[in-house]
């Protein structure tokens, strides 16, 4: 490792507003390298109701190893949320469609060189299918990519789950007009049209599009040609192996790997969904990250998954 780039000083981001084509602007911010990204461009997609700002480690982290970095919000939550969250129409499939395209345009457009990556988190790593920008991307890594189908939750776990999100969940939303996520301790506030699409997400995820509009977006999804590496959790709840492999099989145009860690892979008695972006795996899972970020090399050979 370069230790010049290892010491340098942690970077701050450059707040900035991102255009939809719908009038919707995001809030968001830019992470520049220094030396001009010479790595490339990494756009860091949230999980459902996680505020881009608990991403912002790891974009220094990504920063000091070379690559310009942009953190959004997506509409509704964080620096995107409205004045009025009640009664905004905002939907999950908008996320894909219009946020995240509007990501990979507005850095396209202010870098036009370089490769362009995506680290997706979640839902993060599925809604890059949705948008018709997607074509421009180079490269994706996802960690716990899946649509909250039900199903696929760990089975020990699968009740306290359908009563949190499947019951709880809507149930809130239907009296507040949004749900309160911060109220709970649990996310973010969502908008209703987010809250209801996972609530009632069923098998498969393009049957909450119009009828119309399915067959399109499963196109879109094919018309990906990125190389996609899915990370999976063996302890994560809601990314499991099912849910992994659920999520990837929409992707069919481009190259798939699939690796189940263990918690004990990085010494820890626990992972679960989320930590993975906690600073204190900059030593080790962050690290990991970066081959397949510079060199589109597997960092997990030996935990590879099957289809």
């Amino acid at each position: 490792m370069n230790e010049n780039i290892r010491t340098l000083p942690d970077m701050d981001g450059r707040a900035v507003a991102i255009a939809c084509r719908d009038g919707v602007t995001l809030g968001g911010h830019v992470w520049a390298a220094p030396g001009g990204g010479a790595a490339g461009t990494v756009i860091v997609n949230p999980a459902t109701g996680v505020a881009a700002r608990y991403y912002h480690r790891y974009a220094r982290f990504l920063v000091r190893h070379g690559f310009d970095v942009l953190t959004y919000d997506y509409r509704g939550i964080g620096l995107s949320r409205p004045a009025r969250l009640r009664g905004c129409r905002y939907r999950w499939r908008d996320w894909g469609e219009l946020d995240f395209d509007a990501a990979v345009r507005f850095m396209r457009d202010r870098r036009k060189d370089g490769p362009l990556l995506v680290v997706g988190h979640s839902i993060g790593g599925f809604l890059p299918g949705l948008a018709e920008s997607a074509t421009l991307v180079d490269r994706m890594l996802t960690v716990g990519a899946q649509y909250a189908w039900w199903g696929d939750y760990a089975p020990h776990r699968r009740l306290g789950l359908l009563l949190k999100w499947h019951v709880a969940m809507p149930a809130a939303t239907a009296f507040c007009g949004y749900f309160p996520g911060r109220r709970f301790g649990w996310l973010e506030d969502l908008p209703a049209g987010v809250a209801n699409e996972w609530s009632f997400r069923g098998r498969r995820f393009e049957r909450s599009h119009p009828r119309h509009e399915r067959a399109k977006a499963l196109c879109r999804m094919a018309a990906v040609k990125a190389p996609i590496l899915a990370v999976a959790v063996a302890d994560d709840e809601l990314g499991t192996v099912p849910a992994i492999r659920r999520a990837l099989r929409y992707y069919t145009g481009a190259s798939r790997q699939a690796v189940l860690l263990a918690p004990a892979d990085y010494d820890r008695e626990a992972i679960g969904h989320f930590s993975l972006f906690h600073d204190s795996h900059a030593s080790g899972f962050w690290i990991d990250t970066l081959l397949w970020l510079r060199e589109s090399r597997n960092p997990w050979p030996s935990r590879l998954i099957g289809p």
